[in-house]
């Protein structure tokens, strides 16, 4: 029959009991009386029907169950008291949760992160992802969020952070292997890394460069445009970039940019926020340094 997990208070109890082998020690560190403590590990020994210490005349001693027991208990313990410190300890209030896309994040927003934390050393962030496949007008659970859009939400302040051209991508090993890209008459003949939710794909870049009757062929689909970079970059397929997401990789040579034809978006990735956010005593500081780096680019 199994046995049902004890109440902390009573793990507790033991745990701080075992460590001093006293009563005394542990009532004073858990702030308690001794005859609570007593209480407490009665009630576990009751529950787990071992005994788990040995009353000495001057002191404690633990029994072989308990000296068993302890390593777990005391494991269990301390990896509470971290993350309860971690999560809500000191410092947490003021911790700038924002939520970011995650495509955003990796090609722009990572390699800019060594600035920030050196011009802003005291601010601590929590940073957290979403694929935005919704468009809920705030999500509650950040102060700050990187969303994908056309930047219409009501009921939110919203800063936009890039304006981009639409063109295709690849890698330069995936010409060398799959044969020329220099028309966008020659896509049919190569493999199209889609992204699932974006309004302006691939049908919005054939229809703007005059090419929307050509029937594209074999293809990949994804729900996020970070893992289309990705196969483009091992030279899985053609994928269709942004300006801010692939200059990088494109200065790099990890990508090129094969035809010339280039789209002007509409959509465009937003700092948004509400007007209650901006009191978080780092929100501003935040969003002052992300449109400083945009604006120098």
């Amino acid at each position: 029959m199994k046995k049902n997990l004890p109440p902390l208070n009573w793990l507790r109890a033991f745990e701080a009991s075992a460590r001093h082998l006293s009563f005394t020690h542990a009532s004073t560190e858990l702030n308690l009386t001794q005859a609570a403590i007593s209480h407490q590990i009665k009630g576990l020994e009751c529950q787990l029907g071992c005994v788990l210490f040995k009353r000495l005349p001057r002191g404690l001693e633990l029994t072989d169950a308990g000296a068993a027991y302890l390593p777990a208990v005391h494991e269990s313990v301390e990896r509470l008291k971290a993350a309860t410190e971690e999560i809500f300890g000191q410092g947490q209030n003021n911790l700038l949760t924002v939520k970011i896309n995650m495509v955003f994040f990796m090609r722009w927003l990572a390699p800019r992160m060594k600035e920030f934390r050196r011009l802003h050393p005291k601010i601590n962030l929590r940073i957290t992802s979403n694929i935005w496949l919704d468009n809920k007008e705030s999500s509650g659970d950040c102060d700050m969020e990187v969303r994908y859009g056309r930047g219409k939400w009501p009921s939110l302040q919203c800063d936009r952070l890039t304006r981009d051209e639409l063109f295709p991508v690849c890698s330069p090993c995936y010409l060398e292997e799959n044969g020329p890209l220099t028309s966008p008459k020659d896509l049919p003949n190569h493999t199209i890394l889609h992204v699932i939710g974006y309004q302006e794909g691939w049908g919005y870049w054939l229809k703007q460069t005059k090419h929307s009757d050509l029937e594209l062929g074999q293809s990949y689909q994804f729900d996020t445009l970070v893992t289309a970079l990705e196969m483009a970059a091992l030279g899985e397929g053609v994928a269709l970039g942004r300006t801010s997401l692939v200059e990088n990789a494109i200065k790099s040579g990890q990508l090129v940019a094969p035809l010339e034809q280039r789209v002007p978006t509409e959509e465009a990735f937003y700092l948004v926020y509400s007007n209650n956010s901006l009191e978080h005593p780092h929100a501003v500081a935040f969003r002052n340094w992300i449109l400083n780096e945009i604006h120098e680019g």
